[in-house]
């Protein structure tokens, strides 16, 4: 199965080249999982919480099984931890999410955030750098981080 997502990658890139990709693509899902697992790492404490509120998040955006997921996790932060920066996955959900997608991906953001029930001030370093970079005005953000206060 690491196999199968590992080409699929490798032949969604190459997809993408000649005629674009949807918002399912693969490198849409690993590009979505990577700023997840990016944020859970940003204060050095990936909790078991956060784990489960990405799995439930990926899992729900992306209609997959649990396997799936698993697998597309086990990518994902393989390509986190090779990646020099994180403006190669925001420029990818850029290219193929709408203002409001782009939205959803921040308000997952503040979910991994507050699964431990905290804010952390790298966190919200992050959070603000990933909002900037997926073109989220700030507006946007604060709005998204109360809806979140408020239902939670």
């Amino acid at each position: 199965m690491f196999e199968k997502i590992k080409n699929l990658l490798t032949s969604s890139a190459q997809h993408e080249n000649e005629s674009g990709a949807n918002s399912g693509s693969m490198r849409v899902r690993v590009a979505t999982a990577v700023i997840l697992l990016e944020v859970a790492h940003a204060d050095e404490d990936y909790s078991p919480k956060e784990n489960a509120r990405i799995l439930r998040i990926l899992k729900k955006s992306f209609d997959l099984e649990n396997e799936e997921v698993s697998e597309l996790l086990k990518v994902s932060e393989e390509e986190r931890k090779g990646s020099i920066d994180i403006w190669h996955f925001t420029n990818i959900i850029n290219k193929h999410f709408n203002d409001e997608e782009k939205y959803r991906v921040v308000e997952n953001i503040w979910q991994i955030i507050y699964a431990d029930g905290r804010l952390d001030k790298y966190e919200d370093h992050i959070v603000h750098k990933l909002s900037s970079l997926l073109h989220v005005p700030h507006k946007r953000m604060i709005e998204a981080k109360l809806k979140h206060i408020r239902t939670n």
